[in-house]
């Protein structure tokens, strides 16, 4: 199961450049980011190639971190294949409570990176492999 660091950043000039220059220093390659904003303060989450590594790095600066269990998983770049995907977990009872995806190669990989309620509860690796989805294992997800 992969991991995704979620930061907690103030929203304000140089926050973000002091999250990548520590980074930087450790020679910590990210992989896959999103930010979202929440006023005064935002989330930052990414994929690293050295997750636990990252974390310590980042609270001994003082940034609040944690790391998350998600899902990632490898789809085909063609239409309907995220609706086969959500249909699956939903039809299972499975909430998705947060999400994003890219595409490494155009028409061909995507990457869904899910983050499941109460994931370790679930059967959500067993559905997404029944609907004929991959995951990626911890080395197939840092090493992309």
């Amino acid at each position: 199961m992969g991991k995704q660091l979620n930061i907690f950043v103030e929203n304000r000039p140089g926050r973000l450049k002091s999250i990548t220059e520590s980074l930087n220093k450790c020679n910590i390659d990210i992989r896959a980011f999103a930010i979202q904003d929440r006023g005064d303060y935002g989330l930052m989450k990414l994929i690293v190639d050295k997750p636990k590594e990252a974390q310590l790095a980042l609270a001994d600066l003082g940034f609040a971190c944690a790391l998350k269990d998600i899902l990632a998983i490898k789809i085909d770049d063609k239409p309907g294949n995220l609706h086969r995907l959500t249909t699956a977990l939903a039809d299972n009872g499975i909430n998705i409570v947060d999400a994003y995806g890219f595409v490494l190669q155009p028409h061909q990989l995507g990457v869904c990176c899910l983050e499941i309620e109460n994931l370790k509860d679930t059967k959500a690796p067993e559905v997404v492999e029944e609907a004929g989805f991959a995951i990626l294992n911890d080395d197939e997800l840092y090493n992309m």
